[in-house]
């Protein structure tokens, strides 16, 4: 079956740096697009970042754009997410996604999403 798995989560002070990478296995998401996401205590789940299949188009919320760089590794069916100058806002559990089909205009749509990682704890204190 498809699994998701992501690693590299922890605790960092605030301006440091983590970088979470996300596994795809059960099948290749070359020709799609990947994303991750995030959930802090007593939010929704919204969006972070996404990346086409070609890795060409790369859409991040305004909260972490200049901070955070998407990319993939389509040989390795792998997307990682380098996440600098962290605030504690950035506190959440960051969970890798993958779909089979969509459009551009979805890429930053949980609903477009149809595959879940089980989640990576990012803390990171003041």
């Amino acid at each position: 079956q498809v699994q998701l798995v992501e690693s590299g989560g922890g605790l960092v002070q605030a301006g440091g740096s983590l970088r979470l990478s996300c596994a795809a296995s059960g099948r290749t998401f070359s020709s799609n697009a990947m994303a991750w996401f995030r959930q802090a205590p007593g939010k929704e789940r919204e969006f972070v970042a996404a990346i086409s299949a070609s890795g060409s188009i790369t859409p991040y919320a305004d909260s972490v754009k200049g901070r955070f760089t998407i990319s993939r590794d389509n040989a390795k069916n792998t997307v990682t997410l380098q996440m600098n100058t962290l605030k504690p806002e950035d506190t959440a559990v960051y969970y890798c996604a993958a779909r089979t089909r969509g459009t551009i205009a979805t890429m930053t749509l949980r609903a477009g999403y149809d595959y879940w990682g089980q989640g990576t704890q990012v803390t990171v204190s003041s």
